[in-house]
């Protein structure tokens, strides 16, 4: 056999023998651990993850409350509130607290033992509600430590499958413990515990108010209000027991209900809206601030035949797509209060002062003058307000389409109603009048195809006090557009009707212009 030399075998020897590779300076790179930055970020991220899973699984107490059944349930949201689910009937919403959770309360359903306990011994109603609050109050205290168990247990468990370290598992929850505890201080801190006198209605129920009482009696007897849920427990538990449709709403026989509609642009849906509102709320007056029309054509004048039937006065003034032709048609229509050149008229116990708008633009064009032209209009009716005033008869409503127009009346009037933005607004002017902006209650009319979305229907119940014919709280109505069944009603108070609040003062007359030359 041949000899191989040694310095072929020590080469083969080398070739074969494997290398120890360097790491690459790229490799040590990603080896490293990650910036603190980016795992702060996942811890963050796994925490509410976890505890919003927590929450999903365990997070709920089911709570007998008097009669009824409800279970509670603490959910994440950015708003916060408090969401109560009164099946079928809808659901009401409470801008209570301003924290990253809501409170749902669902009631399920009425007790058939403990709700004839109650027919055989009515005098227990006389203290229901101190049940239902204590209930409501254990119940609370039970969902609390439920919910702390449930979102560090979700937070801790999802950090040990996601880290696979005890360390990094309880770090997450510790973090999730503090995150809770620090919503429960912001819940606390900005807890409303009258949020129930401004409540939000959807569904059926938005058809039904007297669930929490009329504007006037929560001014009168907030100390009934402050039990907040149980006095809603107490009410539909009643409501339960005593029929399965809606009570009728029951006004409050010293107040004065207007219902104030604007910009219905020949939708004939409206007409069936106002009718049934006004039966519903047993409505005084309508008030029209105007753009009932499109194009106010003489063609279009039957549409305006229905307003005979509504079953309340109407009051009218002319907007910017009404024409003269309509005002006229208007005129000879029974039970209808045309107002113009701040003319006056009193109807139910309210005295009415109104201007028609000074532009007729069916196409939707600005006129050069315009905002002159409308600041001439109020101006015009203010000084008619003056007048009334000054002759022993003061108005206390003005009407006009356009707010530029009505922002002209303040200090000569306690409200002024107007229109034509097609949404809904509320401010009290620099020298104390109260300007109410009226949404399209024909939601825009055709113009509602035009976008993504329908523009909603949009109405308000105005309630004024028959003595001092001041506004006391007004409902605002918005029910979903064309081809949307929604509906919500929320109730809003007067700043001077609030709990403790003091009166405000009376309209002061606005400084009379120096006449020019």
């Amino acid at each position: 056999m041949a000899r191989v030399p040694a310095a072929v075998l020590n080469t083969i020897t080398r070739i074969r023998r494997p290398r120890r590779l360097r790491p690459h300076p790229a490799v040590e790179l990603v080896s490293q651990p990650h910036n603190p930055w980016i795992r702060a970020l996942g811890l963050i991220a796994v925490v509410l993850l976890g505890a919003w899973l927590g929450l999903l699984v365990v997070g709920n107490v089911r709570v007998p409350v008097g009669p009824m059944d409800t279970t509670m349930t603490l959910r994440p949201s950015l708003a916060g509130g408090t969401k109560i689910n009164v099946s079928p009937l809808g659901a009401l919403h409470l801008d209570s607290h301003i924290a990253p959770v809501r409170l749902d309360v669902n009631v399920d359903q009425l007790d058939p033992d403990r709700s004839q306990a109650l027919v055989d011994h009515p005098e227990r109603l006389s203290g229901l509600q101190d049940e239902v609050a204590q209930d409501v109050g254990h119940g609370a205290l039970d969902l609390a430590v439920r919910s702390c168990v449930a979102v560090v247990a979700g937070a801790t468990a999802l950090g040990l499958a996601v880290y696979r370290r005890p360390r990094r598992a309880l770090a997450a929850g510790g973090l999730a413990l503090t995150l809770l505890a620090a919503s429960g201080v912001t819940a606390y801190a900005t807890w409303n515990p009258k949020s129930v006198l401004e409540p939000r209605f959807s569904g059926l129920l938005s058809s039904a108010p007297s669930l929490v009482g009329d504007a006037r009696s929560i001014v009168t007897e907030f100390d009934v209000y402050q039990q907040e849920l149980a006095r809603l427990v107490t009410n539909v538990t009643k409501l339960y027991d005593a029929t399965s449709t809606l009570p009728a709403y029951q006004p409050d026989p010293t107040t004065i209900r207007v219902l104030h509609v604007s910009d219905i642009h020949l939708n004939p849906a409206s007409w069936k809206i106002i009718a049934s509102l006004v039966e519903q709320y047993e409505v005084n007056v309508i008030v029209d601030s105007g753009d009932t029309m499109d194009h106010g054509t003489a063609a279009e004048n039957g549409f305006l035949d229905p307003i005979e039937d509504l079953g309340a006065p109407y009051v009218w003034v002319r907007g910017n797509h009404d024409s003269l032709i309509t005002q006229r048609y208007l005129e000879g229509l029974r039970n209808v209060h045309v107002l113009d050149d701040g003319r006056a008229t009193t109807i139910a116990g309210l005295r009415f002062a109104g201007i028609g708008d000074p532009q007729f633009t069916p196409d939707r064009t600005n006129k050069p003058g315009a905002d002159a032209s409308q600041e001439l209009a109020g101006a015009r009716l203010a000084s008619a307000l003056r007048d009334q005033r000054a002759a022993g008869t003061p108005v206390d409503v003005a009407i006009a389409h356009e707010p530029p127009a009505a922002r002209q009346t303040d200090g000569e009037v306690p409200l002024v109603l107007a229109g034509h933005v097609h949404h809904q607004e509320m401010e009290v002017m620099r020298y104390g009048t109260r300007l109410r902006i009226e949404g399209s209650t024909g939601g825009s009319g055709l113009r509602a195809v035009e976008g993504e979305h329908p523009d909603p229907i949009e109405a308000s119940i105005l309630y004024f006090d028959r003595d001092t014919r001041r506004l006391q709280a007004w409902d605002a109505i918005r029910l979903g557009g064309l081809g949307l069944t929604t509906a919500e009603v929320s109730r809003h108070l007067v700043e001077e009707n609030q709990p403790g609040a003091t009166p405000s003062p009376t309209p002061s007359p606005t400084p009379s212009p120096t006449p020019s030359p």
